[in-house]
């Protein structure tokens, strides 16, 4: 048993941040009903990389789900969404807000018709504010958020982070709501209103970069793979290649002195406190560790930080750290059949859960491939009830 058995979601989100989070919900066992609009679905669909001329970003982030489509902009369909709703334990859209109160679907028309209802809202700005109707994709978020400030290298302009951060931890923080709503309703009996903003996740994510300005009064900057507040904590250059380390004590810094044959530089007073190295890192600290780690191959840098207990590790491309065995280990790259793709691995799922399978069960639907199951076995719709769908151009 997983452990959101017996939980329904109906899943009205496209491209990522939404899909993201029903995709944790669907992992770990809810019935996810992923509801697209015919007849061309989730704009996902059209986004690379493509196999068949079927997309693999759509089937990643929509595994393990069931497909249906609904058209709620036909009376049919919004009367099949209510009737859906009445039943269902989650609604989770990303809509432009107000987009579902001009439908007559919002939270407060659902919870006539299921006080029980968890209605989860994923929007670029949230629900109120001066910018709550504006679209947002995640470079958007990641621009507004302060993060792009602070990423990269100085000389080189504001940089966005590699993923879609800003959808990810959007989707992963609602999906952290429904699980606490879900919890608050067993005892409350009662429904919620959730509403997570993609800037406001990001913010929250900036971490130290706030309160150095709040307290400090000091406008963060880009520094590369520095960071502002441990040293040393960066990149390094090897013979045959790059590796990160991270000396987050003074213990860990006698530690690498230690290994570096330099034992004096622990209690040498430029160094001796994690504010002495910050301060000093730029300037010589960080010149004196390139020189000892220029005659070393990343394997032998690599060995030498492991056995003194220093965080530590090669920077790998996205090839080498899918086959890396620690990868492999934890089940993090899966085979799936996909009725699209044919035989493709995906990233597998990142909450472990003692003695619960993490395989991926269903490879993501086809357009509008669970139609009639879901009518049938959710509603109780027969033959008949279903075509009629179909003529009205609610479903197809």
């Amino acid at each position: 048993m997983k452990l959101l058995d017996g939980v329904t979601v109906l899943d009205l989100t496209q491209a990522y941040s939404g899909p993201f989070c029903t995709m944790h919900l669907a992992d770990h066992g809810a019935r996810v009903i992923k509801l697209e609009r015919p007849p061309h679905g989730d704009q996902t669909r059209t986004w690379g990389p493509f196999r068949n001329g079927a997309s693999a970003y759509y089937s990643l982030i929509n595994r393990n789900k069931l497909g249906m489509t609904l058209d709620l902009g036909t009376e049919a369909g919004k009367g099949v969404f209510r009737r859906l709703a009445a039943k269902a334990d989650v609604v989770v859209e990303n809509f432009r807000v107000g987009t579902m109160e001009k439908l007559g679907l919002g939270y407060e028309d659902l919870a006539k018709v299921n006080p029980r209802i968890i209605y989860a809202s994923i929007s670029g700005f949230g629900l109120q504010g001066p910018l709550s109707g504006r679209p947002a994709y995640d470079i958007v978020a990641q621009g507004m958020s302060g993060i792009m400030s602070i990423t990269g290298f100085a000389d080189k302009g504001p940089t966005k982070v590699g993923p879609s951060l800003g959808d990810s931890y959007t989707g992963s923080y609602l999906t952290m709501g429904i699980a606490m709503a879900l919890f608050n309703r067993e005892r409350s009996g009662r429904g919620h209103r959730l509403d997570v903003a993609m800037l406001d996740t990001l913010f929250h994510n900036l971490e130290n970069a706030v309160v150095t300005y709040t307290v400090e009064g000091v406008v963060p900057r880009q520094m590369g793979n520095v960071d502002p507040a441990i040293a040393p904590f960066d990149t390094f250059e090897a013979k045959d290649g790059v590796f990160v380390m991270g000396v987050g004590t003074d213990k860990m810094w006698r530690e690498v002195c230690q290994a570096m044959g330099r034992p004096e530089l622990g209690d040498d007073p430029r160094y001796r406190t994690n504010e002495d190295r910050c301060a000093n890192y730029e300037n010589s600290l960080r010149g004196i560790l390139l020189k000892w780690t220029a005659t070393k191959t990343v394997a032998e840098m690599e060995e030498i930080l492991v056995k003194a207990g220093i965080p530590c590790g090669p920077v790998l491309n996205v090839a080498q750290a899918t086959e890396h065995p620690q990868i492999a280990a934890r089940n993090m790259v899966q085979e799936v059949d996909d009725p699209a793709l044919g035989r493709v691995r995906l990233c597998g799922i990142p909450i472990k859960v003692r003695g619960v399978s993490d395989a991926i069960e269903r490879p993501a639907p086809l357009l509008g491939q669970h139609n009639e199951e879901v009518l049938r076995d959710l509603l109780g719709y027969g033959a008949e009830e279903v075509r009629a769908l179909k003529e009205s151009g609610a479903i197809f």
